[in-house]
């Protein structure tokens, strides 16, 4: 049971599905216990509103009745140090303070549990105090912030040549163009590719020559040293349509042709025609824009709530009224000194290419729920500043 200060005027009935206990007593027995008189009766919404007799309020709740103090005595059980209540003495004494312990009475209530406190009834109902049930339910949080679009990095090819050379022609010479899987962008034209285009055709020939020898060594090296030129070729980019040209005419040709990895939109164009080229050189940059990240900052206090997984709803000042759908697919492990923010990355499908780099969006991340949870008034909670407490209410007083 959790124990905490009294001013919260909250307590808590044990979350079993019963109603709160009643500090009330039964109306059989007065409105006071042990036969105590009632001195007059107070609003149960404004105390300072009292009245000599009993009587509703304009919401026709009860007045509460003042009761006065048992001439009943009690029987002092033992002393416990006002600092210190687990610190208890059978007579009275004084604690290293000098203050005088405080006697406990057998006023009949039950024992409980280590830590458990008894108020009597007419204090009770003197202050106030009020109860409630604590509820079982699903909690969750929904997490607003401001995004930035940007590319998904698995769907950006940044293109550069394998060998040094000169740009013969562009097929393509626009930035923004959309291009798709394996169309040609430009040719390059290069002695080295050239030169190994010259040995794969005479290691070709010389297979046809020695395929049908009758020596085993022969014809296993001739074959050895036609897939080894033809490897080279390969490991320079040469396409697969002008390595059956090569075989099929019997000629090099003078240009390599440079195909896309994948359909997408031309971002960056690095070299012109006639240009010289080397592995440096960045000749184009293609990005496929049918999926995007967004990048956004959660701070602190949030991130224990998300997770991977979690839905997210964009909306764009650029598209207005139309919410896109995504979810968080990586928490980056590392924060932000300066802002004391965690950068998060949303995925989106983007089809219609209505999501551009570098736009802004807003965003409402579904945080992961809670289920089952037990829940109970913000205003219940007794806040030490250290940690938070709550009283729970197991029986009457």
């Amino acid at each position: 049971m959790l124990i905490g200060g009294l001013a919260i005027g909250y307590i808590f009935s044990e979350f079993s599905g019963k109603d709160p206990v009643s500090t009330e007593m039964a109306k059989g027995d007065g409105p006071c216990p042990d036969g105590a008189k009632a001195l007059s009766w107070r609003n149960p919404m404004n105390p300072a509103i009292t009245s000599p007799v009993a009587a509703k309020d304009e919401m026709g709740m009860d007045y509460l009745p003042i009761c006065a103090e048992s001439k009943k005595e009690k029987k002092i059980l033992f002393y416990r140090n006002p600092m210190n209540p687990a610190i208890t003495s059978p007579v009275a004494a004084k604690d290293e303070m000098g203050m005088d312990y405080i006697p406990v009475y057998d006023d009949g209530a039950r024992s409980g549990p280590a830590g458990t406190v008894s108020i009597d009834p007419t204090v009770v109902q003197n202050i106030g105090v009020r109860t409630t049930a604590a509820l079982q339910k699903t909690i969750s949080r929904d997490i607003r912030t401001v995004g930035r679009v940007t590319f998904d990095e698995q769907r950006v090819a940044r293109l550069h040549p394998k060998v040094e050379g000169w740009v013969e022609k562009l097929f393509v010479d626009r930035t923004g163009e959309q291009v798709d899987k394996d169309s040609m962008l430009l040719a390059i034209y290069s002695p080295q590719l050239v030169a190994s285009g010259e040995e794969y055709l005479l290691a070709l020939k010389n297979w046809q020559i020695l395929k049908n020898s009758p020596f085993p060594d022969i014809r296993k090296g001739a074959k050895r040293l036609l897939q080894t030129s033809l490897d080279r070729l390969k490991l320079l980019d040469v396409p697969e349509h002008q390595l059956k040209e090569i075989r099929q005419s019997g000629v090099v040709p003078k240009a390599l042709h440079i195909h896309s990895p994948f359909d997408g939109i031309v971002m960056n164009i690095g070299a012109r025609e006639g240009q010289r080229i080397t592995p440096e050189t960045e000749l184009y940059m293609v990005a496929d824009l049918s999926r995007v990240w967004v990048q956004v900052d959660i701070y602190e206090d949030e991130l224990p709530w998300v997770r991977l997984g979690d839905e997210a709803e964009m909306e764009l000042p650029a598209a207005p009224g139309r919410i896109f759908k995504g979810k968080l697919s990586y928490l980056y492990p590392y924060l932000d000194a300066n802002t004391r923010t965690n950068k998060v990355r949303i995925e989106f499908a983007n089809p219609d290419l209505v999501l551009k780099p570098e736009m802004f969006a807003n965003i409402r991340l579904k945080a992961s729920r809670t289920v089952d949870a037990v829940v109970i008034p913000s205003e219940a909670i007794v806040r030490s500043g250290t940690r938070d407490q709550i009283f729970v209410q197991r029986g009457p007083g």
